[in-house]
């Protein structure tokens, strides 16, 4: 049989159909569709067609496009990491990601959403936010005993709530709470004129004989804070002030708890005392520490996880198609000078024919070049970086111009 009858020749006319390239990104797009048949007869016709035979088939030409769109996505997408990579730091990745989708198409601001989370960490050991929920749970204080155990106070807690403490649970106690009678109830309203020397003050006036319910005296507020201040100050400094101390699980008050009731009322007195706590290894769950480092799983670290996808066909511009297509060409001559380069001679009666398998490889390989560094030059531009340069250097030159504007003189 003779080869050559059998071998493949652009027919001149294709047909595209869903899975005709190698990885299908864009098959269900109907314009990539239309445009895929088109593109096989132009890049044909580039290469010579119907004066010479082309050597390639309708899948051939597919390919080319298919890849062509890759390389312009991936083109596009490299310029938009380098924009907004350190505003994406943190976002989650994978399928809780704006539902599934990608940031191909998304305008992204600045956001400080990555120097928030690394904070959490920070605010939950510092006692100021954080993630981690803090609990309750109440110590039921026994007269004469001093030491109590925190993990039996937490366990009673939970129990409460039909909770099982489990015995790999970590508790870290983070305050410890016995409310004092607020310092208000050690002296008279000031408003109503007694106590603390008012009344006298309100003789000085002859209000003296009125209802002190009823005869007011606006008092600064300062004066109230400092006396707040100079009562918990005394019970701090001139009476047995309440301490704990916590080794591992057992907590320690000073002084000795007692009751104290009618005549001994001046004992120390408390029942209860509440402490605030949170697990340990809840604060794993949004942050791991290592260090002094937060180390946040799940989420945009690098170039290589930021959730951008091939551009969707339909909606790159003309300016980008046209790229597409050249781009596409270069690689549709490069597969024709792979399959011209197997015999770079095919003898005929009386003589040889030399083909221009290398031509083609050289001629492609130099448009994709060419092709590339005029796309990369473009895009380097559109940075940030360029961008605000070029503003800055436009109000610099409008200010100059707008300096040279005769002013109005003003006569008055």
């Amino acid at each position: 049989m003779d080869y050559s009858e059998n071998r493949p020749i652009w027919p001149g006319s294709s047909s595209f159909t869903v899975g005709s390239t190698p990885f299908g990104f864009f098959d269900a797009d109907t314009i990539f569709q239309q445009h895929a048949d088109s593109f096989a007869k132009y890049a044909a016709q580039q290469m010579g067609y119907p004066v010479v035979d082309i050597e390639l088939k309708d899948i051939n030409f597919y390919t080319a496009l298919e890849a062509a769109v890759i390389e312009y996505s991936n083109q596009i997408n490299q310029g938009n990491i380098v924009n907004n990579l350190v505003n994406t730091l943190g976002v989650q990745t994978g399928s809780s990601f704006l539902g599934g989708g990608s940031l191909s198409g998304v305008n992204i601001g600045t956001s400080l959403s990555y120097i928030t989370k690394l904070s959490r960490a920070y605010g939950t050991e510092a006692d100021s936010g954080g993630g981690v929920r803090w609990r309750q749970a109440v110590i039921n204080v026994t007269p004469g005993q001093q030491t109590y155990s925190i993990r039996q106070a937490v366990s009673a807690s939970l129990a409460e709530t039909g909770v099982i403490l489990s015995n790999t649970s970590s508790v870290e106690v983070r305050r410890v709470l016995h409310n004092a009678p607020p310092a208000i109830v050690r002296y008279f309203d000031p408003f109503v004129g007694t106590g603390l020397g008012s009344q006298q003050l309100l003789d000085s006036f002859n209000f003296g004989g009125f209802s002190p319910s009823v005869s007011f005296m606006m008092m600064p507020i300062h004066a109230d804070l400092l006396r707040l201040q100079a009562i918990e100050f005394n019970d701090q400094i001139r009476k047995s002030h309440y301490t704990f101390e916590i080794h591992g699980d057992d907590i320690k008050f000073w002084p000795v708890p007692t009751f104290g009731t009618g005549s001994s009322a001046s004992s120390i007195f408390y029942k209860q005392v509440w402490i605030e706590y949170l697990f340990e290894e809840e604060k794993s769950k949004d942050a791991i520490l290592f260090g002094n480092t937060a180390l946040i799983p799940g989420v945009v670290s690098d170039a290589s996880n930021i959730p951008y996808t091939y551009q969707t066909y339909r909606t790159i511009n003309d300016m980008g198609r046209s790229w597409i297509f050249k781009y596409a060409c270069a690689l549709a001559k490069e597969m024709l000078g792979f399959v011209r380069g197997k015999y770079s001679t095919i003898p005929i009666p009386g003589a040889e024919v030399t083909l221009n398998g290398s031509d083609l490889l050289q001629q492609g390989q130099s448009e994709k070049d060419s092709l590339l560094t005029q796309l990369r030059e473009f895009l380097d531009k559109l940075t940030k970086e360029q961008m605000l340069t070029r503003q800055n250097g436009e109000s610099t030159q409008m200010n100059e111009i707008l300096a040279k504007v005769p002013l109005k003189i003003y006569v008055g």
